[in-house]
C-alpha cells in the first residue's frame, strides 16, 4: 500500500512540473483572473431559457459572436446579482474605455474587447492574482516582457492602463491572426494559445463550444463570464443597476516629463489628495516618476488651475534636492551602503503568505523575487528569509543631472481633457 502511494505521489509530482514547465515557456501565457466566479456545475440546467436576453444579446454582435447559452445564462444571472460590483464597474468606465477604445481602435481590434478587464480585474491597475498576473489586464512578467512593457525598480508598465491596453490589444491581434476566431482568442487570452490548440486538436474543431470541454476549467467559464459582462453592462438599468461615481478624477491632463519628479510634492502643488494622484499612476512603484531625456515618463494629473499653475511649473522645471531623496529611498531595515542607503532588503516568511502576496507589500514583481532567493517555484516554507529588495538604494542615487531645458511641454490625455499648450 505504501509503494502504491509514493508511486501516486510522484507521478502527480511530475505532472505537476509538467505543467507548470508548459506554462513557463508558453509566449502566449496570460491566466489565473482575479474575478470570474466559477460556477462548479459543469452542465448547468436550462429551464429558465430567456428570449429576451436572447434578443437583447443578439442586438450587440458584430465582429465579435455573442450566443445565449446556458452558460452565459448562469454568469448574467451572478454578474446582475452583483449589483454594487457592476455599479463600480459603470463608473469606472466612464474614466477607463475610452482609454481602452483608442488602443483598440489602433490596432483593429473589436471595441467589445474593452469589457474583458471587468471580469480580469475589476478594472483595478493595482490588481495581482495569487500567480502574480498584474494589472488592470492581468498580465504575468514573461507575456508583458514579450509585448514590450517595462518593469524594473520604478516602474510596472503592467500597471500603467495605456501602454497595457496597447499590450494586450497587440496581444489579441495576434491570437487572432493565428487562431481565426475572436471566442478563441479570448479563450487563449487566459489560458494561453497551447492549451487552446491542443483543446482544437482533440475536439477537431475550431469553434469555442466544441472545444470548451478540454480546456482548463478556468478558461471554459472565461468566455461565457465574458459574453455575461458585456450584457449587463450594456443592459444595467434592465437589473436595477445603478451606475457609481468613480473615485478617479475624469478632467485631467498629461505631461511628459525628463526628470525625476516626486508625486506628493505634485500633489501638494495640485491641492489634491496624494491618494488621487497616484491612483491616476499606479505604474509607478515609489512614488516617484523617473524621467530622463532618453526616456520621458508620462505623468497624469487633475487639470492644472489658474490658481496652482505656478507652483505645478516649478515642480515640474526643478529637481527638488531636499525632499526627493526622502520619497526614493525609504525607511526599511536592511544592509545600508556607506551612504545610508538600503543595499539588500530581507523578509521572514510567516504561515500562508505567498510570494505574490510579500511581492505586492514590497512593491516588485514576482520574478524580481524568484531570482534574487534563486527560487525555481513558487513554494515557501513559514521561516524562509527572503531578499525582497536588492542594490535599491544604489539605483536611487543615480539621479541624473539636471537638463539645460527651462520648460516642459504637455498634450491632453485622449479623450479626457480639452487642454493642450506648455507649462
Amino acid at each position: 500500500m505504501k509503494t502504491c502511494v509514493s508511486l501516486l505521489t510522484c507521478s502527480i509530482i511530475a505532472l505537476i512540473s509538467f505543467t507548470a514547465k508548459a506554462q513557463q515557456f508558453d509566449p502566449l501565457i496570460i491566466n489565473d483572473t482575479t474575478t470570474v466566479p466559477m460556477v462548479l456545475e459543469e452542465t448547468p440546467s436550462f429551464d429558465n431559457y430567456n428570449f429576451v436576453y436572447k434578443q437583447r444579446l443578439d442586438s450587440l454582435q458584430d465582429q465579435v459572436p455573442l450566443p445565449y447559452n446556458e452558460y452565459v445564462q448562469k454568469y448574467i444571472e451572478i454578474y446582475s446579482s452583483r449589483k454594487d460590483q457592476m455599479g463600480k464597474m459603470l463608473g469606472l468606465s466612464d474614466y477607463y474605455f475610452p482609454i481602452f477604445e483608442q488602443a483598440l481602435k489602433d490596432n483593429d481590434i473589436p471595441e467589445v474587447m474593452k469589457y474583458l478587464p471587468i471580469i480580469e480585474s475589476s478594472m483595478n491597475p493595482k490588481a495581482i492574482s495569487r500567480v502574480g498576473a498584474t494589472g488592470i489586464w492581468q498580465f504575468m512578467f514573461a507575456t508583458a516582457k514579450g509585448y514590450g512593457l517595462k518593469m524594473d525598480s520604478y516602474v510596472d508598465e503592467r500597471r500603467d492602463p495605456v501602454e497595457a491596453s496597447h499590450a494586450a490589444a497587440a496581444y489579441f491581434k495576434d491570437a487572432y491572426a493565428g487562431l481565426g476566431d475572436w471566442l478563441l482568442a479570448i479563450a487563449a487570452y487566459n489560458c494561453g494559445r497551447g492549451n487552446v490548440d491542443r483543446a482544437i486538436k482533440k475536439a477537431n474543431s475550431r469553434d469555442f463550444w466544441d472545444i470548451r470541454p478540454f480546456l482548463p476549467m478556468e478558461t471554459r467559464n472565461y468566455v461565457p463570464a465574458f459574453i455575461a459582462a458585456v450584457y449587463v453592462m450594456n443592459f444595467s438599468k434592465a437589473h436595477d443597476i445603478e451606475k457609481q461615481d468613480a473615485e478617479i478624477a475624469l478632467g485631467t491632463d498629461v505631461v511628459q516629463v525628463d526628470r525625476y519628479v516626486s508625486l506628493p510634492v505634485l500633489a501638494k502643488a495640485l491641492d489634491v489628495e496624494e491618494a488621487l494622484l497616484l491612483s491616476l499612476n499606479p505604474s509607478y512603484k515609489k512614488k516617484v516618476v523617473n524621467g530622463t531625456s532618453a526616456s520621458p515618463k508620462r505623468i497624469v494629473m487633475p487639470r492644472v488651475t489658474l490658481d496652482n499653475f505656478t507652483p505645478v511649473f516649478n515642480v515640474l522645471n526643478k529637481i527638488d534636492t531636499e525632499e526627493q531623496p526622502q520619497v526614493i529611498l525609504a525607511s526599511n531595515t536592511g544592509k545600508r551602503t556607506g551612504q545610508g542607503a538600503i543595499a539588500v532588503q530581507y523578509h521572514r516568511v510567516i504561515r500562508g503568505q505567498s510570494l505574490s502576496v510579500i511581492a505586492q507589500k514590497y512593491n516588485v514583481d514576482v520574478q524580481d523575487l524568484k531570482v534574487w532567493n534563486k527560487l525555481k517555484g513558487s513554494q515557501l516554507m513559514p521561516g524562509q528569509r527572503l531578499i525582497v529588495s536588492k542594490n535599491q538604494g544604489e539605483r536611487a542615487l543615480q539621479i541624473p543631472a539636471k537638463p539645460t531645458k527651462e520648460y516642459i511641454s504637455y498634450s491632453p490625455d485622449r479623450g479626457t481633457s480639452r487642454v493642450s499648450g506648455k507649462i
